[in-house]
């Protein structure tokens, strides 16, 4: 019949989708959507100028980031996420 279709686990990733596993996203990548929707630039292309900076200080990649035109919390957050999964 016409049943209701339901995703599998893990088919939420990417964009919206209501998460079956996370009742909300915490930390940095809670504030990738609204990145992405404000710069018009994934958020991979933020991480790649971070990775690309080479090994500095957390907060000289955040004033590399906000030199490039992210505010202030936005840079710390992908700063933040680049520098917990190298």
């Amino acid at each position: 019949g016409t049943g209701e279709v339901r995703p599998r686990a893990g088919a939420d990733r990417g964009n919206g989708g209501g998460g079956l596993s996370e009742d909300k996203v915490k930390g940095p990548q809670s504030y990738f959507p609204s990145i992405e929707a404000k710069y018009g630039q994934s958020v991979q292309h933020w991480i790649d100028l971070v990775r690309a900076a080479g090994p500095k200080k957390h907060m000289e990649l955040v004033a590399l980031l906000k030199a490039e035109g992210l505010g202030h919390g936005h840079a710390n957050a992908v700063v933040a996420h680049a520098l917990a999964q190298s």
